[in-house]
């Protein structure tokens, strides 16, 4: 059973406790003594067990992902629809979706504890940087989705990254390639994705930036040489290959999430060696 089901079901042993807790107990609807929650059930995880950090990834993706929708002050139906897109693809129950969908409009309270959550969440991860790389990654794609980055939003971006301990380099890098992904996806999910289309758009102005893109995804430029192409690509499918992230903590809900991560890579090398063979 996944951590979700146990809780629901009424295993509240192992809940995380602290802010987290409290607010993953309020978007379930569970009124309950987090200060007593221990007494409950004697199955009480510690801090970096993977229930524990499968619950921690799942409740601060989606409050803070509202937190940071509502950084401009206003959360624009693109922002709505891209948190919708992620719920849709990990709801596996109408309630978790419920559970997610709460979460979102907690995060856009005044009075959200973000450095709360996010020390915690920190805690939990137990040094787990594909996570956190994860997480941000996610968070990124929110702050994105109406196509520009608020200053407020970045401003916000970047506090989240200070507070988990990623640099301001490593947050340009994950910027640059999420930036990267969106374009390049949005290009092949347009002009369709096939070697017979990759020729006919070769020497157009966007299929070269189509390639320039898959580089990006890739971490590479142009320059770079085929032994390199296919270091980074191997480096970024295993640290993105799911089974490896669920291991690590990421929730099984979310695995379709990894799944499409590593398809996107795949996609940006495939190009890339066709673009190099023509």
């Amino acid at each position: 059973m996944s951590w979700f089901g146990k809780v629901v079901g009424g295993a509240f042993g192992f809940m995380l406790g602290g802010p987290m807790g409290a607010i993953l107990g309020a978007s379930l609807g569970h009124q309950f003594d987090i200060g007593m929650i221990n007494l409950e059930s004697p199955e009480t995880l510690r801090p970096g067990d993977q229930h524990r950090v499968q619950m921690a990834f799942f409740t601060a993706t989606f409050s803070v992902m509202g937190h940071i929708a509502k950084a401009d002050g206003r959360v624009s139906p693109e922002e709505i629809s891209q948190a919708t897109r992620i719920m849709d693809q990990i709801a596996v129950t109408t309630e978790m979706r419920t559970t997610a969908m709460n979460l979102f409009q907690q995060g856009k309270n005044p009075d959200f504890p973000l450095d709360d959550v996010l020390a915690q969440f920190y805690q939990e991860c137990h040094r787990r940087t594909d996570l956190i790389r994860m997480f941000l990654e996610l968070q990124i794609q929110e702050a994105l989705a109406d196509g520009s980055l608020d200053s407020k939003e970045e401003k916000l971006l970047l506090h989240i990254c200070g507070q988990l301990r990623v640099s301001h380099f490593d947050y340009e890098r994950l910027k640059i390639r999420v930036q990267a992904q969106q374009r390049f996806y949005g290009h092949n999910q347009q002009y369709g994705y096939s070697q017979n289309r990759q020729r006919q758009y070769h020497h157009s102005g966007r299929e070269q930036s189509s390639l320039q893109d898959a580089y990006a995804i890739l971490g590479l430029n142009p320059s770079a040489s085929d032994a390199d192409i296919k270091k980074a690509y191997r480096r970024l499918m295993s640290q993105n290959h799911p089974d490896k992230l669920v291991a690590k903590g990421l929730p099984d809900e979310m695995m379709k999430l990894a799944k499409e991560k590593t398809q996107k890579i795949t996609k940006a090398y495939e190009t890339i060696q066709q673009a190099r063979k023509s």
